[in-house]
């Protein structure tokens, strides 16, 4: 028996080894698919942002901006990608070739495109001249243009090529009952101020930029070396317009905020803005536009300190209905509604668990059925006790009975070894115990049997086997 079973225990040793191999492949198999995972999603998000042109104030801000973004963030880094400009940047959003884009809210765009942030707020101003002053209009006769309406039959010069600054002031026009073909519009480029003052044949000039922009503050001060002190142009209907063109606001312009002494203009001037915005389409994830929004206003001081135009960055509008509408990510942060890592992974955490719980349970099967020999083999010993329980209830020695105890020991010590290398489970252990208990009491019985017998076959007088002992 001795010879036999330690050749089953070499066998199960063996496949005890190779199961316990196949186990731990499959966990550095689990580990190693949970550390990549985990090290893709730790990798920082690169949006490809959209600007131009280059050497731009939007340029030169976003460009710092992705210089901010990678030195300070961890979740977030920027690649610009530049353009001839606006209208190129928004249709490189709309098919695809970029993630953000930097773009006048006035314009064309993709029918998905989302306001993330706003860079900079745009208003327009618009002024004549009052014809004091100026070495030109000694030359000629004063041109009387008191407000819009008056700028029918004559020639406004707009600062700036692109098509949306003579597109807003055809909607001024139009806004204001004036018929824009009433009205000439020649168009200069922002280096083409001194050009612009020296054309005698404008009456009107219209700048679009933010209020504290050197090239309106210089085409104000160049014109009013030429044709004398400015007159600034008050859009009354400017409520009107905004309700109309939701991508325009109503503006004041402030006093003395292009002049203090004398003051330019010298009282407040009601005026219509456009905004600049970062856009993102739609599809653009919650958690990247919530990223995104939450890095820029972190370092927009860092920005502000190399690029000036970056003091403009303000957050867009939630409390009321704006075109473009306000991207969920971003509306989220702002609004303090963002959800929180249980809110978004909540279910796919219960996957997990139940695809753990799952796998657990097949581990257990698999353990089970690697070990089903084992489990064989604690069976065959529990049987070998049965039937030395069996043997002993007929013994006729008490030489039998102690042979039987011996074979039981070295069962008991086989199966103990089962149980501390983990072949035996406790359940099995205990069915087992049952056996040696029911044993124990067979030998008892049989000794207790043995006895007596000896005791009524002993002679009267002769010592019996408990007076020996």
């Amino acid at each position: 028996m001795s010879s036999s079973s330690g050749s089953n225990r070499q066998d199960i040793q063996r496949r005890k080894t190779r199961s316990l191999l196949l186990l731990l492949a499959a966990g550095l198999a689990v580990f190693l698919a949970a550390a990549g995972a985990l090290y893709y999603i730790l990798q920082p998000t690169t949006l490809r942002v959209a600007v131009g042109p280059i050497g731009s104030e939007d340029h030169t801000v976003v460009e710092v901006m992705a210089e901010a973004f990678a030195d300070e963030s961890r979740t977030v880094l920027l690649s610009t990608i530049p353009t001839a400009g606006a209208a190129e940047s928004l249709a490189l959003l709309g098919n695809g070739k970029a993630d953000l884009a930097v773009g006048r809210a006035d314009l064309s765009m993709p029918s998905d495109a989302q306001t993330v942030a706003v860079l900079r707020k745009n208003y327009v101003v618009l002024w004549s001249f009052s014809g004091s002053g100026g070495k030109a209009a000694r030359k000629k006769t004063a041109v009387k243009i008191a407000e819009v309406a008056d700028l029918a039959g004559h020639k406004v010069g707009v600062i700036g090529r692109t098509a949306a600054n003579a597109s807003v002031l055809r909607v001024i026009l139009e806004g204001s009952g004036v018929e824009p073909d009433k009205v000439a519009v020649a168009q200069f480029g922002t280096d083409e101020i001194e050009k612009l003052a020296q054309d005698g044949t404008i009456d009107a000039y219209l700048a679009v930029g933010p209020l504290d922009s050197k090239i309106t503050a210089d085409a104000i001060a160049a014109t009013a070396r030429t044709r004398g002190t400015p007159k600034f142009l008050s859009i009354d209907a400017s409520e009107a317009i905004a309700l109309k063109h939701s991508r325009y606001e109503a503006e004041e312009i402030p006093p003395s905020v292009f002049k203090p002494k004398p003051a330019w203009p010298e009282e407040k001037v009601d005026t219509i803005a456009v905004s600049h915005l970062i856009l993102a389409r739609k599809e653009l994830s919650e958690t990247k536009a919530a990223a995104f929004y939450r890095q820029l206003f972190a370092v927009r001081d860092a920005i502000t300190q190399h690029a000036a135009g970056a003091a403009h960055i303000t957050k867009p509008e939630t409390e009321k209905e704006a075109e473009p509408s306000v991207h969920r990510g971003a509306a989220a942060v702002i609004n303090g509604t963002e959800r929180t890592f249980l809110d978004k992974y909540s279910d796919y955490i219960w996957f997990v668990l139940l695809l753990l719980s799952g796998i657990g349970s097949a581990a257990a099967w698999l353990r089970r059925y690697l070990n089903r020999d084992e489990r064989d083999e604690n069976i065959l010993h529990r049987n070998r006790i049965l039937a030395a329980a069996s043997e002993v209830r007929a013994a006729q020695s008490e030489d039998v009975l102690t042979a039987t105890q011996r074979e039981v020991d070295v069962t008991i010590k086989e199966a103990l070894n089962c149980f501390d290398e983990g072949t035996i489970e406790q359940e099995d252990l205990a069915a087992f115990i049952l056996a040696l208990e029911l044993f124990d009491h067979a030998v008892a019985e049989r000794r207790a049997e043995l006895l007596a017998g000896l005791m009524e076959r002993a002679p009267a007088g002769a010592p019996t086997l408990a007076s020996r002992r």
